[in-house]
């Protein structure tokens, strides 16, 4: 679903000049092969891996992000508004559910997915403007202890809100970093990403398991780095 052309985030604190930011950078859509991890093991800073429940490598991503010390979430497909022409994954939370299927599909996908400290929404612009349906599912991730992470698909989300009046650990995406696969469209969101952390104290980057992003990620991580930037785990932004 396409990037929402709100940049806001969580919080808002200017850093004194000259200091930077802190960076947390989501990879989703692993799950439906192993083909990319040989190259997320070469990147050597904390990123979390989102990964597709019920697919054929979603524990063998797991195992192998764990075993790396990347951060595990679950990328959780959630019902868009335009269904029909996009195509569902299997198991995707639907708005209609009742809470008893709602809580079975999320305790199937933590079962599936080991490791997983929270979820984020695949899709889901439906889903995360419906009240009901977001605050089941939030019931469940606060008894669970662990966060969410508001993909931010949709300007409409209740997902902040909602997170806020029920105590949820929760954060939201500052910006896509592979809208296209362009290796230097991604390096300028990537810069993008870094200016929004100066801008806030920290900020939030999601692209997704493909090679232009990881050779991106390859070479541009060590460079921020050296200019102060600092990459963090989601759980390290939750609020």
């Amino acid at each position: 679903e396409g990037a929402s052309s709100s940049e806001e985030t969580t919080q808002v604190q200017a850093l004194p000049k000259g200091q930077r930011g802190k960076i947390a950078i989501v990879l989703d859509d692993w799950g439906y092969s192993a083909d990319n991890l040989d190259m997320l093991g070469q990147i050597q800073a904390p990123l979390t891996v989102a990964i597709l429940p019920f697919h054929e490598y979603s524990r063998t991503v797991a195992e192998f992000a764990n075993r790396h010390n990347f951060q595990v979430i679950i990328h959780m497909p959630m019902e868009p508004k335009n269904k029909e022409r996009v195509g569902l994954e299997s198991m995707t939370l639907l708005t209609h559910m009742d809470k008893k299927t709602i809580n079975r599909i999320l305790k199937d996908a933590f079962e599936d997915i080991p490791y997983a400290e929270g979820i984020n929404n695949h899709m889901g612009s439906l889903a995360t403007e419906n009240e009901a349906f977001i605050t089941t599912v939030f019931q469940y991730l606060k008894k669970k202890k662990v966060f969410f992470l508001d993909s931010y698909v949709t300007t409409g989300s209740v997902c902040l809100r909602i997170a806020r009046e029920r105590g949820i650990k929760f954060a939201r995406r500052s910006v896509f970093l592979d809208n296209s696969s362009n290796s230097a469209y991604i390096s300028q969101q990537l810069e993008k990403l870094a200016s929004q952390s100066d801008k806030h104290g920290y900020a939030l980057g999601i692209g997704h398991d493909r090679k232009a992003t990881l050779g991106v990620l390859l070479e541009k991580i060590p460079e921020l780095e050296k200019r102060g930037y600092r990459f963090v785990f989601v759980s390290a932004l939750v609020e």
